[in-house]
């Protein structure tokens, strides 16, 4: 039977658990007047973006009054969503809508949905904004904070060193004492730490070999979780004389997994928890692949984004998308699939994006970041994924791409819908000894690729070839109906979305 877990017992972890989310998020008791009505509710834990009417933010709300904070609440449909979910455990999700306040004596209305779980005798409540000045100045702050990463460049013949700004922000370093050598890096690090970090430098320096190493310093500040990851490039004789890579700061990202698992910990005890678990993943995994409400354009190409949750309250999963613009004017493109569900589906989901990104921004071509991303995952032992990765390359009208164990990309040209022949490629995770395969396929002006993960066409009853070759034959159809939104629609003209897992597709037009 269902346990009802004491309220008071929720406020310190869950904080931990809000203070690691990038979206407004709060515990919510109910105040009770003499009959047991609930006449308010009471904030007890919530996220650092969360603010009220007055300006307060994070936890400077704790210990305040629902009605306090946004007054003109009451009796509104969303206050009416709060007492049946209450009452019943029932999630309450709302549409779209308008919330007027008066700020500093202006008169102002924001638009807001709002979602809310039950949490044993509590409320966990988050919302968004859907404001486009303000998402778009938030999803960039999301972006730098999660990044968090800074470059750096040496030069082994003429013994130059250079740091990006940001380096010197995780190393919590004095600008004017210069970039630190390389060689010196070690002496900087936790004992433990500098075996396996000495010996990755070393290989680096001396045989070229890339390194993707975690490791842990002390600063003024407190311990930090930092990350290198570097490429060399050599000469004929294959002696490294130049080191390109970067350096990450993983700090909270560590203590947000340190959180959360934590509190998984302790939610997994009880029952009624799940669906609290449900919202608070779910919004995680919205800070982490924030998805374009309109189509966007990269350098030769126009992009456009459908993503689909499960409807399942469990099955959060860790389909992802991402498409970058690279220095030399070409294009990185990539979806991506991590097995499993749930948090841990979600961390790994943001390691492989970001992982991908920055090593995309340093040169790394597809199936060499492919080799990469394989050994993060087997030296993690955390999942195991599918991907497709590619890079447009404009002034020469060709895709270079490369796969790992994903179903296969999809190519419309002159109203024809074909799917590509894969390269070589297993599933990230699977193995040490995994190559990846290079293809490369022109693209004139007008084609369109289609990048998707399974929930696009898995359908119970329907095995892969039947859902791959009704794809096509929709795509064919609608690609040539509208030139605009290409991916809500076609997702739309498929039916009903398999239920029990996400969907995404990232369509690509090849702009004149």
């Amino acid at each position: 039977m269902p346990v009802t877990v004491p309220a008071a017992t929720w406020p310190a972890t869950v904080q931990a658990v809000l203070d690691t989310l990038y979206e407004a998020a709060v515990l919510l008791v109910p105040v009770r007047g003499a009959e047991g009505e609930v006449t308010d509710f009471r904030i007890e834990a919530a996220a650092p973006a969360s603010v009220d009417v007055a300006g307060r933010t994070g936890r400077e709300l704790v210990g305040r009054r629902v009605l306090e904070c946004y007054p003109t609440v009451a009796g509104t449909p969303l206050w009416h969503g709060y007492l049946e979910t209450l009452a019943t455990g029932e999630p309450f999700e709302s549409d779209l809508f308008e919330y007027h306040e008066v700020a500093a004596g202006i008169p102002r209305t924001s638009t807001y949905s709002v979602a809310v779980a039950r949490l044993g005798d509590s409320l966990v409540v988050s919302w968004l904004r859907h404001d486009t000045a303000d998402r778009e100045v938030e999803r960039l702050r999301r972006l730098q904070h999660l990044g968090n990463l800074g470059w750096a460049d040496w030069d082994l013949v003429a013994d130059d060193l250079s740091w990006s700004p940001q380096v010197y922000t995780v190393f919590d370093r004095d600008p004017a004492l210069g970039p630190m050598p390389l060689d010196e890096l070690p002496q900087h690090l936790f004992p433990e730490d500098v075996p396996a970090v000495g010996a990755a430098v070393h290989a680096l320096l001396e045989r070229g070999e890339p390194v993707d190493a975690p490791f842990r310093i002390r600063t003024g500040h407190g311990t930090r979780h930092l990350r290198l990851v570097a490429e060399a490039v050599t000469d004929a004789e294959g002696t490294p004389v130049v080191v390109h890579g970067f350096f990450q700061d993983l700090t909270d990202l560590r203590h947000g997994e340190i959180a959360l698992d934590e509190a998984h910990r302790a939610f997994s005890t009880q029952q009624r928890t799940l669906n609290a678990e449900h919202i608070l993943a779910r919004r995680l995994q919205r800070a982490l692949l924030p998805v374009p409400e309109e189509p966007f354009r990269l350098g030769g190409v126009s992009c456009d984004v459908s993503y689909l949750p499960a409807e399942s309250t469990i099955q959060i999963g860790g389909d992802w998308f991402t498409a970058v613009a690279l220095p030399d004017g070409s294009v990185m493109l990539a979806v991506g699939d991590v097995a499993g569900h749930g948090v841990e589906a979600v961390a790994t989901m943001a390691g492989l994006r970001y992982g991908a990104e920055a090593m995309a921004l340093s040169g790394t071509p597809p199936h060499r970041l492919l080799e990469r991303l394989n050994q993060v995952l087997m030296n993690t032992g955390s999942a195991t994924a599918t991907m497709v990765l590619a890079q447009y390359r404009p002034a020469e009208g060709v895709l270079t791409w490369a796969q790992a164990g994903h179903l296969p990309v999809l190519h419309l040209h002159a109203g024809r819908a074909t799917y590509l022949e894969r390269p070589q490629g297993r599933i990230l995770g699977a193995g040490r000894d995994s190559v990846y395969g290079l293809c490369e396929t022109p693209l004139p002006p007008g084609d369109r690729l289609l990048l998707f993960t399974d929930g696009l066409i898995e359908r119970r009853g329907q095995d892969l070839d039947t859902g791959l070759a009704g794809l096509a034959r929709v795509a064919e159809r609608v690609a040539t109906e509208d030139r605009t939104r290409v991916a809500a629609v076609l997702t739309h003209a498929l039916g009903p979305a398999n239920p029990r897992d996400d969907t995404c597709l990232l369509s690509v037009r090849i702009c004149p």
